[in-house]
């Protein structure tokens, strides 16, 4: 069994959010409750849900990601430098019905990035103070999505008329907010990151060659901004990166397996594992993984967070078995595909299903690894 983080059975971060505290916002919003109300629902439903990803069997444990609105704009819109603008950013969402559309508020760089604040300090240490067994764990979304996002259109040009001094005070926030994380005691910190996902699908990076940018080599920069984020991070800290095709209501945004990305991506990127997004054939296959090096750890996502069917032990274990012939089984550990509530509408399960996919990651793992 592994000691330190990525776990053997692990887990991407957020959780379904129930129903008391999608309430609780409800009425924030309606200015029914104070902020004080609102915190005080939160911190009552982090405390049940870190009970149960101990009591599942989970080594390490989120706070669900319940006090967010959305896995990766909170933190974003937090960024000093950043700002909301007029209109809605549109990303289009498939499932087997159709066509949905994710439309947070757009955003605007708009003056330097500076780190105004710890994003998610207070959030982190109320967290790390309700674990007794399990090692907390923070998700933020990685640099690359504050581009990626918004892209070059966002950018004010009277402030950064050089894209490079943009991209060099991007890493400098992030490598603050990363050393002041580990001042507070974070060991267990992941970058979540669909960007270099998505770029493995010709039709995402026929989008962005629209908007005028180099499609082909875009990856290239967005590893190099996650290294220059993690340049001096903080020793004893385990950093991990988790990549998937979209999540949002059960829904899905790109496809296309990791072999766009992969050779420089598993050699490249300093970070210490990664989850993949590999619960269906949108993924493709595990030949990509050929190319980890040594000294990585590969989370396999093949529990799917979409849909409450359990999978099969034995359909997990011989996905294992085939995945283990591109790379030592010893390097693979096994999670969800990705969250179960990426946004705070959460996918379409209930939360016994969510708890059972949960136990069925903790069992497989102990059966395959010991």
């Amino acid at each position: 069994m592994r000691t330190r983080p990525p776990f053997r059975a692990d887990h991407v971060g957020s959780l379904l959010r129930p129903p008391a505290l999608l309430k609780a916002r409800e009425d924030f919003a309606a200015g029914r409750i104070d902020a004080q109300e609102l915190r005080r629902v939160e911190d009552e439903a982090i405390r049940d849900v870190v009970r149960m990803q101990e009591e599942v069997g989970l080594k390490s444990a989120t706070d669900g990601e319940f006090r967010r609105n959305s896995w990766h704009m909170d933190f974003i819109y937090r960024i000093g430098g950043i700002e909301k603008a007029p209109g809605n950013l549109k990303v289009q969402f498939r499932n087997e019905q159709g066509v949905i559309e994710f439309t947070p508020a757009a955003l605007r760089v708009g003056e330097r990035l500076h780190l105004k604040e710890t994003i998610f300090g207070d959030d982190f240490k109320f967290l790390a103070e309700q674990v007794t067994t399990a090692t907390p764990k923070l998700t933020i979304p990685s640099p690359n999505m504050v581009h990626y996002r918004g892209g070059p259109a966002a950018i004010d040009r009277s402030v950064y008329p050089d894209l490079e001094e943009f991209w060099s005070d991007l890493a400098a926030v992030y490598a603050e907010q990363v050393r002041r994380l580990g001042e507070l005691g974070c060991t267990y910190l992941q970058f979540d990151d669909t960007s270099l996902a998505y770029l493995n699908d010709p039709a995402q990076r026929a989008q962005i060659a629209e908007r005028g940018e180099d499609a082909e080599h875009l990856h290239l920069r967005y590893i190099k901004q996650i290294n220059a984020a993690l340049a001096n991070k903080p020793e004893g800290m385990t950093v991990t990166t988790h990549m998937c095709r979209g999540n949002y209501r059960s829904s899905w945004a790109a496809s296309g397996g990791y072999d766009f990305v992969a050779e420089a991506l598993f050699n490249e990127l300093n970070v210490d594992g990664f989850f993949l997004e590999y619960d269906d054939e949108r993924s493709g296959g595990f030949e990509p993984l050929r190319f980890v090096p040594k000294g990585k750890t590969v989370v396999l996502g093949l529990v799917t967070t979409k849909r409450g069917e359990p999978e099969s032990k034995d359909t997990l274990k011989r996905r294992i078995e085939e995945a283990s012939k591109y790379i030592d089984v010893d390097q693979l550990a096994l999670s969800g595909q990705c969250g179960f509530s990426s946004t705070v509408e959460g996918n379409a399960l209930t939360h016994e299903q969510q708890v059972a996919k949960l136990r069925l990651i903790v069992e497989t793992a102990e059966e395959v690894w010991g």
